[in-house]
């Protein structure tokens, strides 16, 4: 069985309140270090930018029409 609280919290170390805290910091520090990067390279070419992507197959067609657009 455990034993009455007395009204004295114990403090051993960290408790559960600074740790989130502590562990939201260290997020929030994480996210921000990517973006002080150099800049972003293009993963495709102008060429691929430029072609056509939208092809209005059988499927695209058959999804149209189950779902009355």
């Amino acid at each position: 069985m455990s034993k009455p609280s007395d009204g004295k919290s114990r403090t051993t170390g960290v408790d559960r309140r600074s740790l989130f805290l502590m562990g939201g910091s260290a997020v929030a520090a994480a996210a921000v270090v990517p973006l002080a990067g150099s800049e972003a390279i293009a993963d495709e070419s102008q060429a691929e930018r430029l072609k056509a992507r939208y092809k209005e197959t059988d499927h695209v067609k058959n999804f149209y029409r189950v779902n009355r657009y």
